[in-house]
């Protein structure tokens, strides 16, 4: 299956999902007027054709600070490597390589400042990075 084989109905179980990724099929099936089985059989199909990747939680940002880090990597520098480094690093939730006057940016999460700063620190000491801008997240809105 390809996102173009999709039809409305598969459409439609995505939008559930993404808005609730913990909902039974059961419940799915009753929505959208499926039974349970066929509910399940869409979902497998998803998950095995690699259009639907993975299940996720999101967590509340009230426990927790936010940074958004854009890179420039050093000319000489492969910036995928500096990507795969970043993502090992503590705190770094995701990775976007982008275009404009930075290479990369990073958004970073932590329960606290401190360990904001300290996971900056590590991403100044990638080698390849030649500039770093952050910006801590004060609200988000959905």
């Amino acid at each position: 299956m390809s996102i173009s084989n999709m039809d409305e109905t598969d459409e439609k179980i995505i939008r559930i999902l993404q808005a609730d990724s913990r909902k039974a099929f059961v419940d799915i099936a009753n929505e959208i007027g499926l039974s349970e089985s066929a509910v399940r059989r869409r979902v497998k199909n998803l998950t095995d054709s690699g259009i639907v990747k993975r299940f996720t939680i999101e967590l509340g940002a009230s426990d927790k600070t936010s940074a958004i880090t854009l890179i420039s990597v050093s000319s000489t520098a492969d910036t995928s490597a500096v990507s795969q480094r970043l993502m090992k690093l503590a705190g770094v939730e995701v990775v976007y390589e982008i275009t404009g006057q930075y290479d990369i940016a990073a958004i970073i999460a932590a329960p606290a400042i401190v360990e904001i700063n300290k996971c900056i620190d590590d991403i100044r000491k990638i080698e390849g990075v030649s500039d770093t801008n952050t910006v801590i997240i004060l609200k988000t809105m959905r």
